[in-house]
């Protein structure tokens, strides 16, 4: 060929191999990703037959991660982010101070250095982006408050790793690396400072002047009314603002495009632009687990299986442990617990830098990156089955383990009505489930009304904040009986379920109906499907966003024709 074809074979191997293998494993009954990682393996250089492009399929791979991060940005505001602080702060840091523990704990055990025990406990103790966004997208929670606090704690460890990247050189020599490569320019209180300043430097720059200039600046491009132009837009933000956060800022690819998609979330276009940008997304997302295939040797499973087996246990075990037993430790419920600890129970794309960068720094022996690279495949590739044991096991543990019930509410403050609250407010009011954007306007409505309101909400921050205005709320999950009892259901004159999980909307309404059979029920769906489901659980009335949104846009259509109608035949009237 007359020039080099290595991108286009790469791509074109991935994604062949992945839409076959994909498809197979789909039919199998396994998450379609066992099939993408496979197929890396086969196009991997440890297997025989076609080698792809390594570096160019992890080149492609990081574009995939920005995307899918700007992505999430685009749904995801600064409030929301703040929201969830006080449980993602705190628990994300004691979370990777466990994980590296347990990590530097058997690396002792198997007689490694101190350095290379701590960094490979570093790799073991931060999820990957990409994984955790499409375990929640898949079961629909990417939106709940469950989703956001998990995302919030996943931006605590990359800017946590962010640090450690930046730290590492200067600290090498001291840890029993290379000299020569880690010899630093300055201190380490200066490299932390520093790499502070210029993280906090570029929050500041996007939520300031990004804030206002990439809304206008997609407007000025939707203006045009070229819709390959308005894609542009967006892919070009996505991609050449989180390549300026890495250069500039030292910030990752993947925080800054999360960045991008939060201040273009502040532009009335944010949602086209989400749809827009979608199959890239997808497209490129796949590429991501293909190149974890390709770094894997599957001969590591046969030298060091037991290695791999306690890595894997690290992983699924000891951090999901420690994530469950942390979120429950901040009196958050069992099914909030259940799910983070289950969105990290996987490792990904900063666990592979920061193998890369310990080996180079002679802190990482080739025997450590291998376990790391088989403990993210397998953790990977039984993330999904993990999520999937989310319902069962919460139910396990409600009919079982007293302690965890303990744990999860013991004498909490927020789990019931105070007794203060007069009985007046508590009769006939409107339960309100789930105080987020289509619950608090919905609150907004009836008190403006004077119309008595109680809310059980999960973000117990919102629960501290309505009740300092004088409005009862619980805090909890409202799909286990005793929060909407608490709530007094059953002397409630009307239900709204303003959560979107039509699961356990369903669980709340089977409850509710059981205490009061004749209350009339209010449920936001997503789906015709959902809206099914619902209506068979007892739903008395079934909202649909589009559906409303139809009726309402086309019922004032018609009020505008009959109106202009109207005056057409009043003007007719008065010329003749």
């Amino acid at each position: 060929m007359p020039h080099s074809v290595g991108l286009i074979s790469t791509i074109a191997a991935a994604f062949g191999l992945v839409l076959i293998l994909g498809f197979v494993a789909v039919r199998l009954g396994l998450p379609a990703l066992v099939g993408y990682l496979v197929a890396g393996i086969l196009i991997g250089p440890a297997t025989p037959g076609f080698d792809a492009d390594l570096a160019l399929a992890q080149q492609l791979a990081e574009i995939g991660v920005m995307l899918l991060m700007f992505g999430v940005g685009l749904h995801f505001s600064l409030g929301d982010l703040m929201s969830v602080r006080r449980i993602a702060l705190p628990g994300a840091i004691v979370q990777i101070a466990v994980a590296t523990l347990m990590g530097w704990g058997v690396a002792a055990l198997w007689g490694w250095p101190f350095g290379q025990g701590i960094v490979f406990g570093l790799a073991l103790s931060v999820a990957s982006t990409v994984v955790l966004l499409r375990a929640l997208e898949a079961h629909g929670v990417l939106e709940s408050h469950n989703g956001r606090i998990a995302i919030g704690w996943l931006v605590v460890e990359d800017l946590a790793m962010v640090l450690v990247l930046v730290l590492l050189p200067a600290l090498s020599t001291w840890l029993g690396g290379n000299a020569l490569a880690a010899a630093p320019t300055q201190g380490i209180a200066a490299s932390l400072a520093i790499t502070l300043g210029k993280v906090a430097a570029f929050v500041a720059l996007m939520v300031v002047v990004g804030k206002r200039l990439f809304p206008w600046l997609l407007w000025q491009v939707a203006r045009t009314g070229s819709r390959e132009l308005f894609t542009l837009c967006v892919i070009a933000a996505a991609i050449s603002i989180a390549f300026a956060a890495a250069a500039i800022f030292g910030v990752s690819f993947a925080l800054g495009a999360f960045f991008a998609g939060m201040v273009l979330r502040e532009s009335s276009l944010s949602h086209r632009a989400a749809a827009e940008s979608l199959p890239l997304r997808d497209a490129f997302s796949v590429l991501f687990f293909v190149s974890v295939g390709m770094l894997f040797d599957p001969s590591m499973l046969l030298r060091e299986p037991l290695h791999v087996l306690v890595v894997v246990a690290i992983i699924i075990i000891g951090k999901t442990l420690a994530a469950f037993l942390i979120v429950l430790a901040f009196r958050y419920p069992l099914n909030t617990a259940l799910t983070v600890s289950a969105s990290l129970a996987q490792i990904g794309e900063f666990s592979f830098i920061l193998a890369g960068l310990g080996a180079s720094l002679g802190l990482l022996s080739a025997e450590g990156q291998n376990l790391i690279l088989a403990g993210a495949l397998i953790s990977i590739a039984l993330n999904p089955l993990i999520f999937s044991a989310i319902e069962p096991v919460q139910a396990w543990i409600r009919a079982n383990s007293t302690l965890a019930r303990a744990m999860e509410r013991p004498d909490d403050p927020l789990a019931e009505i105070p007794t203060t609250v007069h009985e007046a407010h508590l009769t006939g009011h409107v339960l309100i489930v789930g105080y987020g954007r289509v619950g608090e306007r919905i609150g907004k409505a009836l008190l403006k009304r004077r119309i008595p309101i109680v809310v059980a909400e999960e973000n117990r921050q919102i629960v501290e904040r309505l009740r300092e205005r004088g409005i009862p709320a619980v805090a909890g999950d409202a799909s286990e009986p005793m929060v909407i009892i608490q709530a007094h259901v059953a002397r409630a004159q009307l239900l709204v379920i303003a959560i979107p999980d039509a699961v356990r909307a369903r669980r709340i309404l089977e409850t509710a109906l059981t205490l009061k059979p004749d209350l009339e029920t209010l449920v936001r769906v997503h789906s015709d499907e959902e809206a099914q489901l619902l209506r068979k659980g007892g739903a008395r009335s079934v909202f649909m966003g589009e559906e409303q949104l139809a009726l309402a846009m086309s019922g004032r259509a018609l009020e505008l024709i009959d109106a202009a109608r109207r005056k057409a035949t009043e003007e007719a009237r008065e010329t003749r």
